[in-house]
């Protein structure tokens, strides 16, 4: 037989193209349409519903401005010789098929303010009646939002669409379409049946059967078809493919668990309003969607977004919420936002599980057991026991797919954390969030799946995302036709617990994967809109301080609480970690935003911090020092108020021979150039030069950044190619000389911009503090500072959550030369046996170690590089430009455990304050290995104090945690103040519990503070 499979083939496309879909709604008519355009923010529904629209609107007409919202209120009847025929509307806005979630949108509402669905580029029906009695009055009205599309047929391009003060007011859409229509339902089936066919059939060896069988039925399918009456013919043409339709899939086919998905952004290409409304639009139509579809289920995870719908719209809150009860709609992940993972310190990332869990449980009944980020960007090595510990066990993302270098090994596998915790983790082999059911997806999914022989099972989420919009009816019955059909896998709607309990089954003896899981991608992200990532690591700590003195102020003096404030401001916070707003990858309005909330939450938390001290110290003139850091300091115990103990010698400073500085205090000898560079901080004690010969430290340094695409996501290893050294200085004073310490300025200026940087050597501490201002006004450049320090190390340490992980220094595979990029917390630390440098900061992430042996002596130079500002134009034009602040300090001879305490002190530094008397911690620990992360009250209310540690050195511990106060009783919990079934051993003795810990264990206690004896 001659082959004719291009022939056929093609013969498919057009007629599908051209006769049988523009057959799927054989007679319509036009719908009456008028409008009024909301004058500036969203309104309330029940405003839109009443507004008087005046305006007259047609096809061809265009409409909103960007960001705009319109009303558009919809009328008609139906004819009355459409009688027994389903009918439903067809409203098209100006869609791109192409873009669902990234362009214009709607929500459908009855007159009284029902909200029936929504409509977007790939769901534009709603529908009237199936049958209708012909002569039914229609009235719709909807609520239009003009998005404008950012990232389209030219994406990365710049623009000022971003934003709603830059974005003009030019219309951005026409409406191409507002009819009620007749739907053949027997051509809809058709097109269904043909899709499937065609598409697996596309998918198949060419040299087997199964492939020849499809071709064949398509052939016989086209040849029954009238193209001058398709409407008359659809259904001859469907009983031709009933036999290929109905072969079974064989015993061995791949196993695909769908689940019905939206990932909807919590802020990306749009602002945080505007999310809101997306999630009542998915949400709508996902709970329409499970009335005609039985075996349907949809997951939507991020309590966020289920608390922003039962504020804004209670009566689609009200469907979601029936519908959770039913089984049918599943909270998944019990996270606050699917939040960035590497840069949430330590209790962050926990409230993330912590405020996620809780509104599942209380809104539902439901404590989720798996992690759900299918689009986060890389995870980091702690978050294995935070998952554990919050009383999970699963994990899903598909994110670590777009890695550019290397293939993850797995798609199933255990995730071993830096503890030795383990999670149970799958990465769907269909390798996207937004699967649509295409035959390409599926048999990509099959194909791709790297653990075949030993496991049959993967997940599918299925729906368009980024922008919401879910599964729509025709990807449902395209599932259904692949429920069981040969040559394809086989695809079920299930829940992710369903598919996690087989997957896990089958497969006992998974393989280990150990460590951070790297995204070889988006590396740019942990430096992007530095003003975001300062505001959060600020939060982080200011949240730890209030919780701390609110606590301490409650139990001494019977101050209240402020229980429901730090639960909003928690919640604000964590939002602000959804993984496009914390990485820094969307537009300026976000950005915009972001930076005056951040700074409401900082003078709240001010004033939480102030109140409780207050409370603390009473009146008095003794000056106190308040110690928020988790070891002691200027002899003031942590968590206490005390007097300062001032040591060491006084710190010398002297003119340097060869022009600049020399700075010492007994500990340090530091020198600085004529140029403001350091170039020598001496140990003293351990008599050890830290910068390598011949070089300078503290330099900063400047690189073109244009990356081939997502400019503010990415950062390709081309951009090392050429650097700028910023060598001249405008200026190099000695400013001050005192009792705490030396400090040099120096001036640079460079481009369009300018830094001022103080060099301060303080007294008593082996340790340089920098502070770096930046007036930042480049473009498509990257800003470092660079050590680099004479130090021989194969490896370094990066601080995560709750403890640290070790990188490569040197590139010998793939997968280490792919880490040119990554994420610290608040120290990076190098050691030779004996010996080591750490340099800790207040609010950088992003940094690079690289190595190289110097011909003069064969030492090894390992420079380390903080990564401080970029200057990309996409999404935001004008990022990062303005006025910065950096603070970081160079730490010579420290080991881990100095980089823990000098890390803990930069970002929580030491308060002044006047009281009567000190005060004592409320709780201490003896063990500095041992690091308090939070101290605060039961989220019960209950009055019971909860403290928060672990091991932070990496090895193992004994503590004596000892109260300040009468303790009852002491319950280890999990991170949602929960009892432990499987507790850690400790012995508790009065109000002292001993405890051994193994490298980095998470502990959390719960103490419950014994009756005054006034109140027995």
């Amino acid at each position: 037989m001659h082959d004719d499979r291009a022939l056929v083939e093609a013969r498919l496309t057009r007629v599908l193209d051209e006769r049988i879909r523009p057959a799927l709604h054989p007679a319509s008519v036009p719908l009456r349409v008028v409008s009024w355009t909301a004058p500036g923010e969203p309104v309330p529904v029940a405003e839109g519903l009443a507004a008087a629209h005046d305006t007259t609107v047609r096809a061809g007409d265009g409409w909103g401005a960007p960001w705009a919202t319109t009303w558009f209120k919809v009328t008609g009847s139906v004819p009355a010789e459409w009688a027994g025929r389903t009918v439903e509307a067809v409203l098209d806005l100006g869609f791109d098929e192409r873009m669902p979630g990234f362009q214009c949108e709607a929500l459908v509402y009855t007159p009284d303010g029902e909200p029936l669905k929504a409509i977007n580029p790939r769901n534009q029906w709603v529908r009237v009646g199936a049958p209708v009695a012909g002569g039914e009055r229609v009235e719709w009205h909807l609520e239009a939002a003009s998005n404008p599309v950012l990232l389209g047929d030219e994406p990365f391009r710049p623009t000022h669409l971003g934003d709603k003060d830059t974005a003009g007011t030019d219309p951005q859409y026409r409406i191409a379409r507002m009819d009620l229509a007749v739907l053949d339902t027997t051509v809809w089936e058709l097109i269904q049946d043909l899709e499937v066919i065609g598409e697996l059939m596309l998918e198949l060896p060419v040299d087997g059967a199964r492939r020849w069988d499809l071709l064949r039925a398509v052939n016989r399918a086209l040849d029954a078809i009238d193209l001058q009456d398709v409407n008359g013919t659809a259904d001859a043409a469907r009983s031709q493919l009933t036999d290929v339709l109905a072969a079974p899939a064989h015993a061995s086919a791949h196993r695909i668990s769908a689940v019905g998905h939206a990932h909807i952004d919590s802020a990306w290409l749009w602002p945080l309003r505007e999310t809101v409304r997306k999630v009542a639009r998915t949400t709508s139509n996902m709970t329409a969607l499970l009335d005609d579809h039985p075996e349907f289920v949809f997951a939507m995870s991020q309590a966020q977004q289920y608390a922003w719908i039962k504020e804004h719209r209670p009566e689609v809150y009200a469907k979601v919420k029936k519908a959770v009860a039913a089984g049918r709609v599943v909270p998944a992940g019990g996270m606050w936002v699917e939040a960035d993972t590497n840069m949430p310190g330590s209790e962050a990332m926990a409230r993330q599980f912590v405020h996620g869990k809780r509104f599942f449980i209380d809104e539902f009944g439901i404590d989720n057991e798996e992690a759900w980020l299918p689009d986060t960007f890389g995870f980091a090595a702690g978050l294995p026991q935070i998952i554990k510990a919050a009383g999970a066990k699963w994990l899903l993302t598909q994110k670590i797919s777009w890695s550019q270098i290397n293939t993850f090994p797995h798609h199933t596998f255990q995730w071993e954390g830096i503890d030795g915790t383990r999670v149970f983790t799958h990465f769907p082999p269909v390798d996207t969030y937004n699967c649509s059911m295409l035959g390409r997806e599926i048999a990509h999914a099959a194909k791709n799946f790297k653990d075949k022989g030993v496991a049959q099972h993967s997940l599918a989420p299925t729906g368009w995302g980024d922008g919401g919009g879910g599964a729509t009816r025709e990807m449902i019955a395209k599932a259904a036709r692949m429920r069981s059909l040969e040559g394809s896998a086989t695809v079920t709607w299930e829940t992710p617990a369903e598919f996690f309990t087989k997957a896990e089954a089958e497969y006992p003896d998974a393989p280990v994967w150990v460590g951070e899981l790297y995204l070889e991608l988006h590396r740019a992200t942990l430096t992007s809109q530095a003003k975001t990532k300062q505001g959060n690591r600020r939060s982080e700590h200011l949240l730890r301080e209030a919780e701390l003195w609110a606590a301490t102020a409650t139990v001494r003096t019977g101050a209240p609480y402020p229980y429901e404030q730090l639960d909003r401001i928690w919640k604000t916070v964590l939002l602000h970690q959804f993984h496009d707003i914390l990485p820094g990858s969307s537009i300026a309005w976000v950005h915009r935003e972001a930076e005056l909330t951040y700074a409401a939450v900082a003078r709240e938390l001010e004033e939480i911090i102030g109140a409780a001290l207050g409370a603390l110290t009473g009146s008095g003139d003794t000056a106190l020092v308040v110690n928020s850091a988790p070891h002691t300091r200027a002899g003031v115990a942590a968590g206490a108020l005390a007097p300062a103990t001032v040591s060491g010698e006084a710190v010398s400073a002297e003119p340097r021979a060869a022009g600049g500085f020399v700075l010492g205090n007994g500990l340090l000898r530091v020198e600085v150039d004529g140029r403001g560079l350091i170039v020598s901080a001496y140990d003293i004690g351990a008599e050890r030069e830290t910068v390598a010969p011949g070089q300078t430290a503290n330099l900063l340094q400047i690189h073109p950044d244009f990356p081939n695409m997502w400019d503010a996501w990415d950062v390709d290893e081309f951009y090392r190619n050429v650097v700028t050294d910023l060598t001249d200085a405008d200026e190099v004073t000695l400013t001050e000389v005192s009792e705490a310490g030396a400090t040099v300025r120096v001036v640079r200026s460079f481009g369009a911009s300018r830094t001022v940087q103080l060099l301060t050597l303080p007294r008593g501490a082996r340790r340089l503090d920098l502070d770096t201002e930046v007036d930042w006004h480049e473009t498509e450049k990257f800003l470092k500072a660079a050590f680099p320090l004479d130090i021989h190390a194969e490896r370094y340490a990066a601080e995560t959550q709750f403890g640290h992980m070790y990188r490569a220094t040197h590139t010998n595979t793939s997968w280490e030369a792919a880490k040119f990029e990554a994420c610290a917390h608040r120290f990076v630390h190098l050691e030779e046996p004996g010996w080591g440098v750490a340099l800790v900061n207040d609010s950088t992430y992003g940094h690079d170690v690289t190595r190289t042996v110097r011909k003069e002596d064969s030492g090894t130079t390992t420079t380390v590089r903080l990564s401080l500002l970029r200057a990309p134009r996409f999404p935001d034009p004008q990022t990062d430009q303005g006025l910065h602040r950096f603070r970081y300090a160079l730490v010579p001879g420290a080991g881990v455990a100095d980089a823990v305490r000098e890390g803990s002190a930069i970002n929580l530094p030491e308060r002044r304050a006047t009281g009567s008397a000190p005060v004592e911690p409320l709780v201490a620990v003896d063990n500095d290995a041992v690091v308090v992360t939070a101290v605060k009250l039961a989220d019960d209310a209950s009055g019971d104090v909860i403290v928060r540690f672990h091991e932070a050195n990496g090895g193992r511990a004994k503590a004596a945690l000892t109260a300040g106060f009468p303790i009852a009783s002491v319950t280890a919990t999990d991170l949602l103040e929960r009892p432990l079934a499987d507790a850690p051993a400790f012995d508790a003795d009065g109000d002292t519990v001993r405890i051994a810990l193994r490298p980095f264990q998470l502990v959390t206690l719960r103490l419950v503070k014994a009756a005054s004896p006034a109140a027995v």
